[in-house]
């Protein structure tokens, strides 16, 4: 059994999603189709940049997405796959659980387009340049960074904000308590604090005016049943029900990414096969997570995609 998944927002760098455009109709259809819905040249700044223009949330949050799924369409058009044949779930790292729903059919392409356009311009503007912060924990386990969590907060937000895999955890909130967090590893028996760089603090009360935006926007959004099931981020578990894809879409902008769980969640329920599209950042973490017997793949050039048909 298998699990489709979808990386998160730090994935990005400048010439994604070129060779796959050279290579494919498919992949180009993809672009096309998220320039038109976003109304910007969104595939030329994946391909060219600025750096500085592709980081910038508004515009990774879409281009990881379009990636990720043109990855997917190449595989379903050129392989002759079926997403609903050959995967008995779909996941995604925050954003990536935007992807999930687009790859699922729950969401089409234009909507999760302007969706993640939307919800990295509210992201952005919920809190000031500065005033958070965000920073990964290596060689921390949940516990570990939830003790130095409480710690480090003084009165400020200082919460789990992602749960990768049993040897990295990444902390949110005010840039003070963050400070502090990473000055502190070292009593709570951490490896190293990391502080990263990020222009806002995801996965936080902070990020509560970004929810609301996201409420309203995913109101009115066409949103029905995925093909397969979504292990969703803040419960790690399977849904299918759209009403309740929508609360969790919202609750995740403030709430916790439970990666490692879901992981765990998907093996238990008989997944043995992992597949990440447009990206390299899940499958070590889900190899560091899962079951030793469980196989994690990513799948970004053409020949990962000629493999992968080949295999399925």
């Amino acid at each position: 059994m298998r699990a489709f998944i979808f990386p998160g927002q730090g994935s990005q760098a400048v010439g994604m999603g070129k060779a796959l455009a050279d290579a494919s109709t498919a992949a180009r259809e993809v672009f096309q189709e998220v320039d038109d819905a976003l109304g910007q040249n969104l595939f030329r700044l994946m391909s060219e940049g600025p750096e500085d223009q592709l980081v910038l949330t508004e515009n990774a949050q879409p281009a990881i997405m379009a990636n990720a799924i043109a990855t997917l369409r190449v595989l379903e058009k050129e392989g002759g796959i079926s997403l609903a044949d050959k995967a008995a779930f779909v996941a995604g790292h925050s954003l990536g659980e935007y992807s999930a729903l687009c790859a699922a059919q729950a969401l089409d392409l234009a909507t999760t387009a302007r969706l993640l356009k939307l919800r990295g311009q509210a992201m952005q503007a919920a809190v000031p340049v500065g005033i958070g912060a965000m920073a990964a924990l290596l060689g921390a386990d949940i516990e570990k960074a939830q003790a130095l969590a409480d710690a480090a907060a003084a009165g400020e937000v200082c919460t789990v904000a992602n749960d990768n895999d049993p040897t990295q955890v990444v902390i949110s909130g005010h840039k003070g308590a963050i400070d502090r967090a990473v000055a502190m590893v070292k009593d709570h028996g951490i490896k190293r604090g990391v502080l990263l760089p990020v222009s806002a603090p995801f996965h936080c009360p902070l990020m509560q005016p970004a929810a609301d935006a996201m409420a309203e926007a995913l109101g009115t959004a066409a949103l029905v049943s995925p093909l397969v099931p979504l292990f969703a981020n803040v419960t790690a578990a399977a849904v299918a029900d759209p009403a309740t894809i929508r609360d969790l879409l919202v609750s995740q902008v403030t709430g916790r990414v439970r990666w490692r769980e879901s992981v765990i969640a998907m093996a238990e329920a008989g997944v043995t096969g992992f597949v990440e599209f447009g990206g390299k950042v899940l499958a070590p973490m889900v190899k560091r997570s899962a079951p030793a017997e469980a196989e994690a793949a990513s799948i970004v050039a053409m020949a990962d995609i000629e493999a992968l048909a080949k295999s399925l």
